[in-house]
């Protein structure tokens, strides 16, 4: 393994939760092994990057009511399909290059999976889209 896949692997945080084992499929292995840990590295930008979007689009989401802010993130990463690529090239540049020869074989079905984790991600962190809060981080 080279510096860069050593480096990459080497600031992943460890999901113990995320168990891979003999009776996975090759997408849940990648997912559990590649997806989350660089998901879950990743959320911090991935929350700025969405405040962001927010911004971009006049803070119409702050005029939602709770439910349509839900429907919101998921309408933003399923069918903006410019945010849903810069996303997915966020994820996929953290990529080693086994990993990412791994991803190419399947990268329709590892996408869907890619981009659930995220929607989860967002809407789990929903509170930190607050207009107040984020008036407080600028």
């Amino acid at each position: 393994m080279n510096d860069r896949s050593t480096n990459l692997k080497s600031i992943r945080p460890t999901i113990v939760s995320a168990q891979v084992n003999d009776t996975m499929t090759s997408d849940e292995c990648f997912q559990n092994a590649t997806l989350r840990p660089i998901i879950k590295m990743q959320n911090h930008l991935l929350i700025v990057v969405f405040k962001n979007y927010i911004v971009k689009r006049k803070n119409v989401f702050y005029e939602l009511s709770l439910p349509k802010q839900l429907a919101y993130i998921e309408n933003a990463i399923q069918k903006d399909m410019k945010f849903r690529n810069s996303l997915k090239g966020m994820i996929i540049g953290q990529f080693t290059v086994e990993e990412y020869e791994a991803y190419i074989q399947n990268s329709s079905a590892l996408n869907k999976r890619m981009m659930s984790i995220v929607k989860e991600r967002l809407l789990s962190n929903i509170q930190l889209f607050s207009q107040s809060l984020f008036a407080k981080a600028i």
